[in-house]
């Protein structure tokens, strides 16, 4: 590192030196983190990208006028000090440099720094200012030590990604910035053409039609790590400009993909956190997930899996579930082992956490010595307890949760159109995971250290919107329907028109699957891909199904449809959520520590002022007028 280092102004980097540099004559630049005057003595806290390092100013080794230059110094002034690397007299067990410091000789000021808006160094039980005063000065807060870490953690994955998709055969390949509006997905940014009035780029919600079309084009396996931008509502895990790592391959099948997505998320545990990555990763249908844990994106690191308990508890006559007889509705819960413990007020807080879920409220029970108590105790008697707790596995000093109402996902056999089809809109299972989550924090179940992948496969192929009243694809309308699932969508579209009304909801009622699937990491989606269509005809069926004409399919995917006619080989992709993967690395608190100059949640950039007017001979020369 000092050799590459190696400037007019340094010889090496500050945070860079050890023990073994003692007796070293060297030369440093860097800020100004903090300034110590201990009367005869000074001591000032330099710091450069390779981190802190201690410069002590004293009679014995600085002339009293360079004493009085460093008693001048201030916070972030940028300086140039020269010197001998020698042991310090108390180490400091905080620092890496801890303990060695330089005996300065000489001192440049390089820069004066204003009085600082926010500060940099703080002690700490100092909090932060405010995360919009932090994003107004956005460079100032850059320099936190604890944000460049997560910038360096941000490069090394970005290396083993690189390497670990070069080792395996891909081309990076960078597709264009400005494109065609898609009608699918997010809201997108668009861009007037100057020269060409009326008309207007769009910027890349993904490279998804140009992946595609690489694969048409022979490339084989491709790659970018890509900018992605949506003009879309935010939460505080998304951004307007996000990074994908995105990738596609020809002739292969969901496990070829698998293979090298799990191979490159190993190479960058292994870069960045120096552990083994257990592959290959579980693999969990949709519907699966669904009916053990509530969610398409389970949290594995702990249990509590969801059981569908309606068949015995509707056999009592306690009034919620005796009410779901003859109808769709469900009973499930979960035990909580040792959950008896909760107080009064925790258990009351369980009707809060299920209405976020969107339920009416949560049903519970504790089992003690002398028999259960709560909410649907009085149901739990003869063969209906004696069920209970065969099917549970109760013991003294658990509880269980459950919630009563209609569910998305039913299993195999429970009466539904399908297996794993969806007998409504909209289901329960979010209540089950919020109780989920909640309780597995609360109970201490969740470890922290653990690193819980899986894959989640076969989700549904579309989705009902209820705003627009009409099928949408659930992941994107180049998605492979699953193969046992062809046949219905070939009848469903066999008139060759558009499906409106009834038959769209019928359709979607059906449960059809898609070879669709996502990469979850301890409850989070990092990732999502699928088997892509590479059939004009097929497509086009998707596209009626979708309530879309041949003209308009035409219209909007004309040239995806007419590649496809020249020979396109089966192929299959994925994008990884770099932003949220490196934020999780690095056990950030929110994206924006993760990107170095982000937007607020209301895609503001403080710092710069984004967005701005433009005034209006500007707009003239792009053709548009604004209305106030």
């Amino acid at each position: 590192m000092s050799d590459v280092f190696s400037t007019q102004y340094r010889t090496d980097m500050a945070g860079a030196l050890r023990t073994d540099d003692i007796g070293r004559a060297v030369r440093l630049v860097g800020w100004v983190h903090r300034q110590r005057d201990l009367g005869g003595l000074v001591f000032v806290d330099l710091r450069d990208r390779g981190g802190l390092f201690q410069v002590s100013f004293d009679p014995d080794w600085s002339s009293p006028e360079l004493i009085r230059q460093a008693r001048d110094l201030g916070p972030e002034d940028v300086i140039q000090v020269e010197g001998t690397v020698a042991a310090r007299t108390s180490s400091n067990p905080q620092m890496v440099t801890g303990d060695i410091e330089l005996r300065c000789t000489a001192m440049q000021v390089l820069q004066h720094s204003a009085p600082l808006p926010i500060p940099v160094y703080r002690t700490p039980d100092e909090e932060l200012p405010g995360e919009d005063l932090r994003l107004r000065y956005r460079y100032l807060d850059l320099r936190r030590p604890e944000l460049l870490r997560n910038f360096e953690l941000r490069h090394r994955a970005a290396r083993a990604v690189r390497r670990h998709l070069d080792e395996q055969a891909f081309i990076e390949v960078e597709t264009p910035m400005l494109t065609r509006r898609t009608p699918e997905g997010a809201r997108d940014y668009l861009v007037p053409s100057r020269v060409h009035p009326g008309e207007f780029y769009a910027l890349p919600q993904s490279p998804q039609l140009y992946k595609q079309l690489l694969m048409v084009s022979g490339f084989d396996r491709y790659y970018q790590i890509v900018r992605c931008l949506r003009d879309e509502d935010l939460r505080a895990d998304r951004q307007p400009e996000f990074t994908q790592v995105d990738a596609e391959m020809s002739f292969v099948s969901e496990e070829d993909v698998f293979r090298v997505a799990e191979g490159m998320v190993a190479a960058v545990w292994r870069e960045v956190l120096d552990q083994e990555l257990p592959t290959p990763f579980p693999r969990l249908t949709f519907a699966e997930a669904m009916l053990r844990y509530g969610t398409d994106k389970p949290d594995l690191r702990f249990g509590l899996e969801i059981q569908d308990l309606t068949a015995l508890l509707q056999q009592s006559d306690f009034r919620v579930f005796s009410g779901t007889r003859g109808t769709t509705q469900r009973i499930r819960g979960f035990r909580v082992p040792g959950g008896g413990e909760l107080s009064r007020r925790e258990l009351d807080e369980l009707q809060e956490v299920a209405k976020r879920g969107g339920a009416l409220g949560a049903l519970w029970v504790k089992r003690a010595e002398n028999g259960f108590s709560g909410v649907f105790a009085r149901a739990l008697t003869g063969d209906v307890e004696a069920g209970f707790l065969a099917e549970t596995g109760m013991e003294d000093g658990d509880l269980y949760v459950a919630v009563a109402g209609d569910f998305r996902v039913h299993a195999a056999g429970e009466g539904d159109d399908v297996a794993s089809g969806q007998a409504a809109l909209q289901g329960l299972e979010p209540a089950l995971d919020e109780l989920r989550r909640h309780l597995g924090a609360r109970m201490g179940l969740i470890d922290a250290d653990r690193h819980a992948w899986a894959w989640i496969t076969e989700f549904p192929l579309f989705d009902w919107d209820p705003d627009l009243d009409r099928l949408v694809s659930a992941h994107h309308p180049f998605t492979m329907p699953h193969a046992d699932d062809l046949e219905r969508l070939r009848e469903a579209v066999a008139a060759g028109a558009p499906l409106t009304g009834e038959e769209s909801q019928a359709l979607y009622r059906s449960g059809m699957r898609s070879r669709a699937y996502d990469a979850v990491y301890n409850g989070n989606e990092l990732a999502s891909g699928s088997v892509r269509i590479h059939d004009p005809e097929l497509q086009q069926q998707v596209f009626r199904a979708l309530g879309m004409g041949e003209d308009e399919a035409r219209e909007k995917f004309g040239f995806l449809l007419e590649a496809f006619r020249y020979g396109a080989p089966p192929h299959a992709g994925f994008a990884f959520g770099f932003d949220r993967l490196t934020m999780l690395l690095a056990r950030a608190g929110s994206l924006r520590d993760v990107i170095a100059f982000p937007k607020t949640t209301a895609a503001r950039g403080l710092m710069e002022g984004a967005p701005a007017q433009i005034r209006s001979e500007e707009l003239r020369d792009l053709h548009i007028r604004t209305e106030a």
